[in-house]
């Protein structure tokens, strides 16, 4: 049975999940290279690029696998959790570039339907860009592992990389 009072510290375990951390962190890169590649592509500046859905790379298929591979590199490869993390992340990466696609599809085909269709006409177009291509989903899903492994490896855990930064900072000081 699960103790709803644990003894342990939750924030310390949360802080200390290496494999969140980085998955996140290689989502952030991706999200980031978004803006860069709005800038060197399109030649704009345009930081909405940060909360939007879809574009190059994909950032959720490099949170899932970058999260999935620092599972694999902690836990092993041949563990239950790495295949769960697997799954989650093909289920993830299929939705984008099908389901989602799809749907900013059927978007792009409502929105270029005459106003005078509907007995109500809608404030705001829907919006189009949902999914990603199968490029974008790949790229992402490299940039991921590119992200967390060398991070997982040669940072470790939030928590390991404060207590770094602290006790340089100590040796600072002394």
């Amino acid at each position: 049975m699960i103790d709803p009072s644990p003894s342990h510290a939750v924030l310390r375990e949360f802080f200390d999940n290496s494999a969140l951390a980085w998955g996140l962190v290689a989502c952030g890169v991706a999200q980031l290279s978004k803006l860069l590649i709005e800038l060197i592509v399109h030649r704009r500046w345009r930081p909405a690029v940060l909360v939007e859905t879809g574009g190059m790379p994909s950032s959720h298929s490099a949170l899932v696998t970058g999260t999935a591979a620092c599972i694999g590199w902690t836990q092993g490869f041949d563990h239950p959790t790495f295949a769960l993390a697997t799954v989650v992340a093909f289920v993830v990466m299929y939705d984008a570039s099908g389901i989602r696609r799809a749907a900013g599809y059927t978007a792009e085909r409502v929105n270029a339907l005459p106003a005078d269709l509907w007995p109500d006409p809608y404030e705001k177009p829907l919006k189009e860009s949902l999914g990603h291509s199968r490029l974008q989903v790949l790229v992402g899903s490299m940039v991921g592992p590119a992200i967390a492994l060398p991070g997982l490896v040669l940072v470790g855990s939030p928590l390991h990389l404060a207590a770094a930064i602290s006790t340089a900072i100590g040796a600072g000081l002394g």
